[in-house]
């Protein structure tokens, strides 16, 4: 199972149906799933010519010796800017997707095609969904719902996969989730009649708020860290705020798929990760030395062969260095390994007293931000959240004296409500939960950086559960008339309600290579960093003022 692949499938089938000069017409959102999978030139290898937004219909010129490729999510919005197109078009006639005006025949086909997600890596997939839950945290948000619903189904059919569907009993948003996508399959059996396999591929819908500690924490890995300090968006990185940064620096992108050193390093740690970076210095210095030597014709001719390749290692090269450097001096700056090891130790350790006098001399550190600062008593608070006399209201104290605003303080109120002990089926915090996940965390690591990465989301316990066939029915049921699985599924898809994290992806990749036979695959509503994950906090404690 591979979600960039199934995703590419669906467009090189668009692209080689159609011949001649293309024109691709998208919407926000095709635009941006397909910027994940498809680069400009692999385009133009294709014979797109020309790439351009649906809703910029002012701005464009006549051009209609070029067949227009029209890809749109079905919205009101889309379907608005796409009548528009067709009633006065500006390129030639080919357009498919939905159409429902024509009226100077321009429309020659119209298709549906699965790929309605985005394709992040191989194995992770999001549906880019800011917020799920409505006024009610128990209750959807209606648009973000159906959203889920198409994505998912979306996501299956293009994985040409009839799951059997289990979900997190705790969360009636997984709840309803899981019922209506088995409704949707019964009622579209056609769609869904695949070859069966022998063992029935599993769909398993969990609940962010189950795990609210992971997207709390310091990611120490490559992905996870620069989606935390800086920003991904839909594989692009926004450097435009870094001081005297080149132009060709300002958006970076991060693809897998084109790039092998990020495909090789993005679930590596900073430090492992600082290592790899010199190497691959060195290896492009090397072959600078070496297409130096140019002493014959052939030598010419290889030089020349070589240089797109030799070009495009130069700027990635650059690429990683200045993206690497800019993480590093943001550590420094923030003094993000003392906080790191403070986070750790709440997470992971039972010493609440120690937790405390950390947290409060983290409060007088002026290097600290004042949104970690609160982070951290956030984190505290989900831990001592049943012990008497916890003393939190000290530490909300503390912050109020060093004037943070009574905004960013909420969020502390706002975090047990959203993710409190009683929503929560697991106990993050037991002692026997802490020791078995420090066992984890702890293997194959090697260094100083085991202080940092010792804490292992509940998705790992989750995974090697329910592989193993232990992963109780009581806690995860299957949907009502669902087939039970006998055997050990081998095709699972785990979809986050109120957003997955790429420290859970990593574990996902982690699966993937070590266990033959088993192929996952990860996607959540969207993909959390620390920032994002409170304004959902946020958004949930402004809806209960309302």
């Amino acid at each position: 199972m591979d979600v960039q692949k199934a995703f590419q499938f669906y467009i090189n089938k668009i692209l080689n149906d159609i011949h001649g000069m293309k024109i691709l017409l998208l919407d926000a959102e095709t635009t941006g799933m397909l910027s994940l999978v498809y680069t400009q030139s692999q385009l133009l290898e294709k014979e797109v010519y020309l790439v351009d937004r649906i809703d910029y219909h002012d701005r464009r010129d006549n051009m209609k010796h070029l067949n227009c490729i029209c890809l749109v999510r079905p919205t009101i919005e889309s379907l608005q800017a796409l009548e528009l197109e067709i009633r006065n078009p500006h390129y030639g006639a080919s357009i498919e997707k939905l159409a429902e005006v024509d009226e100077q025949e321009v429309v020659k086909e119209v298709q549906e095609y699965y790929a309605d997600f985005y394709a992040v890596n191989n194995d992770l997939f999001s549906l880019n969904i800011n917020r799920c839950i409505g006024n009610d945290p128990n209750l959807w948000d209606g648009n973000a719902f159906q959203r889920s619903v198409d994505g998912l189904l979306a996501l299956l059919l293009s994985l040409k996969k009839k799951p059997t569907i289990r979900y997190e009993k705790s969360s009636t948003l997984a709840m309803r989730l899981a019922q209506e996508i088995k409704f949707q399959m019964d009622k579209e059996q056609l769609m869904f009649d695949f070859r069966k396999s022998d063992v029935s591929p599993l769909l398993i819908i969990l609940d962010r708020r189950n795990d609210p500690i992971t997207p709390l924490l310091t990611p120490w890995t490559y992905q996870a860290m620069v989606h935390e300090l800086i920003g991904i968006n839909n594989g692009r990185v926004d450097m435009t705020s870094v001081p005297n940064i080149k132009a060709e620096m300002k958006e970076i992108v991060l693809n897998g798929e084109i790039d092998s050193f990020y495909k090789k390093n993005m679930f590596l740690n900073l430090g492992d990760l600082g290592a790899n970076i010199k190497e691959y210095v060195l290896e492009y210095q090397t072959k600078t030395k070496s297409s130096k030597e140019i002493e014959s014709l052939s030598d010419m001719k290889k030089f020349i062969e070589e240089y797109p390749e030799f070009r495009k290692l130069s700027g990635n090269v650059s690429k990683h260095v200045t993206l690497v450097s800019y993480l590093s001096s943001i550590v420094e700056e923030r003094d993000l390994l003392h906080l790191s090891e403070i986070e750790q130790s709440i997470a992971c350790t039972d010493n609440r007293l120690n937790d405390f006098k950390n947290i409060c001399s983290a409060i007088e550190n002026e290097k600290i931000k004042d949104d970690n600062k609160v982070r951290l008593v956030m984190i505290y608070a989900l831990r001592y959240e049943k012990v008497p006399n916890n003393q939190l209201n000290i530490l909300i104290e503390n912050l109020q004296k060093r004037n943070i605003p009574e905004r960013k303080i909420n969020w502390i109120k706002g975090v047990l409500d959203y993710a409190t002990s009683e929503v929560r089926h697991t106990e993050l915090f037991s002692l026997d939960n802490i020791i078995n996940k420090g066992r984890s965390a702890l293997k194959g690591l090697q260094g100083v950086e085991n202080i940092y990465t010792q804490h292992n989301p509940n998705l790992s316990q989750t995974l090697e559960l329910l592989i193993k066939s232990k992963l109780k029915e009581n806690l995860y049921p299957y949907v009502e008339n669902s087939q039970q699985l006998k055997e050990r599924p081998q095709d699972i898809v785990i979809y986050f309600v109120n957003g997955c994290t790429f420290e859970e992806a990593k574990i996902v990749s982690n699966f993937n290579q070590q266990m033959p036979g088993i192929r996952l695959i990860l996607g959540g509503s969207t993909i959390h960093n620390t920032k994002s994950f409170i304004k959902d906090i946020e958004d949930s404690l402004n809806s209960e003022m309302l």
